[in-house]
């Protein structure tokens, strides 16, 4: 299986000695600035700049539905999606405020929500198919569904892009999304799928029993396909069999939100943007990109660490530290916009602080 291409380089680490020394003169303790030092760095890399800007940040809010929900994975019926999706339109969710208080244009996309949403004003319409099949008993998407969710994405960055964006944060909106992220956490991370299965909107025990049941059987119905080993090209070309089963794993399984969101990170990292990973779904599909091009991992910051069981533990796969921890499990990419204002503020320190010459004040280390 072939996928869209992306030509994403890491950072070019030529002006870090020079980064660093404007933030080491800058009239403070050496360090004393902790992580919005870090987040400097990784900024000012990202641009290639010692001056970095956050103009015209941009969220991208993807809805789809899920197949595998019809299997009683969550306790949210799948209307809630496309109602949901609606109420986004009249500035009523969680993500409206958030976006209204740190200034982000908000694209609301039906990427695949199981309802009619083409002549609703304020809704994107990028609709591949209305919700994925049940990747229980099939993948839940074809090759060429895949191709396009990819695509969707991408282009979704590329029209922020025009406006000047130069930091994008991604939510998504779909009732049953942490099925497909917590296989994908089993699979990428080689962690026991126990581990990586939670209450998601809020399953009680016996829910979460039945839901790690359905996963276990999705998994073992497809896993002659998932497995590198189970492939004869795996002994002619095994980093090829490993991407085949890499893009196989994402196809079978995942929404066409998420990987729309997939390629709008690709894509952004691939345009050298700032890109902001939010929660369990959002982590997932990070945790997917770095698996397919490891230097996308250099755009991107991670946010939040939410209350689902084993969003640590993704987040530990890919060596990530997370800004905040505040038990926010409500998706949306809300954990990324409370997040703005820290990265801001790491911004604002490179370019309104003062240095010791200028303050003319000793500089003692």
């Amino acid at each position: 299986m072939n996928m869209k291409t992306f030509n994403i380089q890491p950072t070019d680490k030529a002006l870090q000695a020079a980064i660093q020394a404007k933030i080491d003169n800058l009239n403070k303790p050496k360090g004393s600035l902790g992580r919005l030092e870090e987040l400097a760095m990784q900024v000012c890399l990202i641009q290639q700049t010692l001056a970095p800007s956050l103009a015209h940040p941009c969220h991208l809010l993807l809805g789809g539905d899920h197949g595998i929900e019809r299997e009683g994975v969550s306790v949210s019926p799948r209307e809630v999606t496309w109602q949901q999706m609606i109420n986004f339109t009249r500035g009523g969710g969680g993500v409206n405020m958030f976006c209204r208080q740190h200034g982000f244009k908000l694209r609301v996309v039906d990427v695949g929500v199981d309802y009619d949403l083409s002549s609703v004003p304020g809704i994107i319409d990028r609709k591949i198919a209305r919700g994925t099949k049940n990747f229980l008993y099939e993948p839940a998407m074809s090759e060429d569904e895949f191709h396009q969710a990819i695509q969707v994405g991408a282009d979704l960055v590329d029209d922020c892009i025009a406006e000047g964006c130069r930091i994008l944060s991604i939510g998504e909106m779909g009732i049953g999304n942490t099925s497909p992220s917590s296989i994908w956490m089993h699979l990428f991370g080689n962690i026991p799928l126990d581990q990586c299965i939670g209450a998601g909107a809020g399953l009680d025990t016996p829910g979460i029993r039945h839901k790690r049941e359905v996963l276990a059987k999705a998994l073992a119905r497809h896993q002659a396909v998932l497995s590198p080993l189970n492939s004869q090209l795996s002994t002619v070309n095994p980093q090829l069999s490993t991407l085949n089963s890499q893009l196989s794993t994402l196809r079978i399984f995942g929404g066409f939100e998420m990987i729309a969101a997939i390629g709008a990170m690709l894509r952004a990292a691939e345009q050298h943007l700032i890109v902001l990973i939010d929660g369990f779904i959002m982590t997932a599909c990070a945790v997917a990109a770095i698996r397919l091009y490891p230097a996308s991992q250099d755009y991107m910051i991670f946010t939040h660490c939410g209350d689902e069981s084993g969003h640590k533990k993704m987040l530990d796969i890919v060596g990530a530290k997370p800004l905040l921890s505040l038990g926010l499990r409500l998706g949306e990419g809300t954990g990324a916009l409370c997040a703005f204002p820290i990265i801001d503020s790491a911004v604002r320190m490179m370019n309104e602080m003062n240095n010791f010459d200028n303050a003319k004040i000793t500089k003692y280390f």
